[in-house]
């Protein structure tokens, strides 16, 4: 996986004003910690940190620290939910060759048999890898599948040095009817409808109480 090279400023201000100036500067306030290290206070230019996130587990080169550079993986990321912007980052300090458990995309390739739904029950799936080497995604070719076939995580087709984290008879995704799916939703629907029975003699014991 490509390094994103990030300019990075040590942070001396602490707490909620401080952040939100460092937010009107156009800057991302950030903490940097692992393998022992104390934990460092930074911010990140929101722009360019911003860009990077677009990768999904994307390795930025820190520039600009005392010690020199560090290489750094995103493992937390605050964002405001009405502005979508970045309000906060967590980065975990990785070394080349270092393994690290990590969710990485499914993608799904190709298009099923015609007549049936696409099910996907997962959309990430944690797998072991280099922390150098993590791969984008993980592809799935659906092409061509048809109604009752389904893909467990053994079926995963993964890169070298890469292993799962998680059970081999893990569900990924199958095909379903698309009368089942219909008939699905409706089920749900009908479930989280109160009978009217129920409403009734809730009423009159409210009715009973209030006499």
């Amino acid at each position: 996986m490509p390094e994103v090279n990030i300019a990075a400023e040590t942070r001396d201000e602490f707490g909620k004003g401080a952040a939100r100036r460092t937010r009107r500067e156009g800057r991302v306030p950030a903490v940097l910690y692992g393998h022992g290290t104390e934990t460092r206070h930074l911010s990140l230019p929101g722009h360019d940190l911003m860009r990077a996130l677009r990768t999904p587990n994307v390795l930025l080169r820190l520039e600009g620290l005392k010690n020199g550079s560090e290489i750094a993986l995103p493992k937390a990321v605050q964002r405001d939910p009405l502005k979508n912007v970045i309000e906060h980052v967590d980065l975990i300090l990785v070394r080349s060759g270092e393994k690290v458990t990590i969710e990485v995309p499914v993608r799904v390739v190709g298009e099923i048999f015609p007549g049936g739904i696409l099910n996907q029950q997962l959309i990430q799936i944690p797998v072991e890898a280099e922390a150098t080497h993590i791969p984008q995604g993980i592809d799935v070719d659906v092409e061509g599948m048809e109604l009752g076939q389904a893909v467990y995580a053994s079926d995963l087709k993964l890169p070298a040095g890469v292993t799962l984290q998680i059970e081999p008879d893990t569900l990924v995704l199958h095909v379903m009817a698309q009368q089942t799916a219909e008939e699905e939703v409706e089920e749900t629907a009908e479930a989280s409808e109160v009978p009217a029975s129920l409403d009734d003699a809730a009423a009159g014991s409210e009715g009973e109480q209030a006499g």
